[in-house]
């Protein structure tokens, strides 16, 4: 189905409603990727990322699922320390469908000056906070049992509030260790220590922002996935990069975010593990075997093209029958 920038040029909107029809009938979603140079002046309601924001909250997915994986293939390729990326595993649930990108009153003023003024509002309600929490406490169960709140709750009310709710929350799950952050200096403590964290949760916009930081600690926004998650209806799955139009058509492209979110709509979506598996598994042995596109490649690995890359995955899927 159409979305995004093709579905502005082909029909003039960035969601068309036969294509919200269609995923809110499906089982799940795989989602590509939908910015590009060419959309950048349009008005706001005629942009390809309002038609994400649009399917998001259509699909009442709320919980964001981004895993933050340094592939022991690919430790080299972190921008840090091998002794600071190696073994890093952290799963960072960001709130997806309200905050700041959401909350109204929103858009464009004059003040007392008579300058022009943009305006965006952060706000969150108590049952909002309650339910993206306890997806992160289940979350953090199910992997290493810590949890760690980010927020800004010694400037912002709406931080305020998120703070005194998950740890309400918390109470319904003794099991998991819940700490909290200030957004600022989780920021630092991502680049110095990662090993830390287990799973993070946290706001719709430093989500957004900490989870494309954590995702360079592996070395490549383009080996990373993400699932989201409602409380009913079908997930949308999707890697967390952009469209990169700089290369496009270039073959030079990273497939691996996208295949390995395919492997999270398998294991999250439709519960089918196994494929799942299979899929995460033949990523491994590709890399394993040496191939690498341009964002993760070293000196002595083989430079491939997103096809052949693409290819290399498909044959390492076969060989597992």
């Amino acid at each position: 189905m159409l979305m995004g920038g093709a579905a502005l040029d082909a029909v003039g909107v960035p969601l068309p409603d036969e294509t919200l029809a269609a995923a809110r009938a499906s089982d799940g979603i795989l989602l590509g990727a939908i910015g590009g140079y060419k959309w950048d002046n349009n008005e706001k309601h005629l942009k390809p990322e309002t038609g994400l924001l649009d399917i998001r909250s259509g699909l009442g997915v709320f919980a964001n699922l981004r895993p933050v994986t340094v592939f022991p293939q690919l430790v080299d390729a972190s921008p840090l320390k091998k002794e600071v990326a190696e073994g890093v595993d952290i799963m960072v649930v960001r709130e997806l469908t309200g905050g700041i990108y959401f909350g109204k009153p929103r858009g464009f003023g004059t003040n007392d000056k008579g300058e022009e003024t943009g305006f965006n509002t952060e706000i969150y309600s108590v049952s909002e906070i309650d339910r993206i929490a306890r997806v992160a406490f289940e979350v953090a169960r199910k992997r290493g049992g810590k949890l760690c709140s980010v927020d800004k709750a010694n400037v912002l009310e709406a931080s305020m509030l998120w703070r005194k709710r998950v740890t309400a929350i918390a109470s319904e799950f003794p099991d998991v260790e819940l700490s909290h952050m200030f957004v600022d200096n989780a920021a630092m403590q991502l680049v110095r220590n990662p090993k830390q964290f287990d799973t993070i949760v946290t706001n719709n916009i430093f989500g957004d922002i900490l989870s494309d930081e954590a995702s360079m600690i592996t070395g490549s926004i383009g080996m990373l996935a993400s699932a989201s998650v409602g409380e009913s209806g079908p997930g949308l799955f999707e890697p967390i990069h952009g469209s990169a139009p700089d290369i496009a058509g270039q073959d030079k492209a990273n497939p691996l975010a996208t295949i390995l979110s395919a492997a999270m709509l398998l294991k999250y979506g439709l519960g089918i593990e196994n494929a799942a598996k299979r899929i995460e598994t033949a990523v491994t042995q590709t890399l394993d075997n040496g191939f690498r596109t341009g964002d993760i490649y070293s000196p002595g690995t083989t430079l491939v093209g997103c096809k052949r890359m693409g290819k290399e995955v498909l044959k390492a899927l076969e060989s597992q029958k």
